[in-house]
């Protein structure tokens, strides 16, 4: 048994070759986005349906098996790193994301000034820059 088809069981969902291929994808490809994800799947499985993805989306999602991530003014992005509280960096220019881990401490990495009475079991922070590239490409 793959580690793929032990985590789909884990949280009961069925073992399906469209689940596998996703997991396999976000695997490989960090934070891309569901036209992204679509086209590596269907690279090796094209008989797979843009609906099939989407729907695999939503389920691993809801498991808990897959993050999605949608800094301000982008689009929705996936990722396979789940569990750990981490954050993310994003190029102002490109676009690109890189993961950070948790700034501080044990989860959520962060304390509120005021909870406001909220048991607090997340913290989301997005650090917005410029990528190391179009640094680059911007002193030329």
């Amino acid at each position: 048994m793959s580690d793929f088809e032990a985590q789909l069981r884990a949280v009961s969902l069925r073992v399906t070759r469209p689940r596998l291929a996703v997991l396999a994808a976000l695997q490989d490809h960090p934070h891309v986005d569901t036209e992204k994800v679509i086209a590596l799947v269907r690279a090796e499985h094209p008989s797979v349906s843009h609906q099939a993805v989407y729907d695999v989306l939503r389920a691993l999602t809801e498991a808990g098996l897959v993050r999605r991530i949608q800094p301000a003014g982008a689009t929705a992005r996936y990722e396979a790193r789940v569990g750990d509280n981490h954050h993310h960096v994003v190029c102002r220019s490109c676009g690109a994301i890189a993961d950070v881990d948790c700034a501080v401490g044990p989860a959520p990495c962060l304390t509120a000034s005021d909870d406001h009475g909220y048991v607090i079991d997340e913290a989301e922070v997005v650090f917005w820059g410029t990528c190391p590239g179009c640094a680059a490409a911007s002193s030329r």
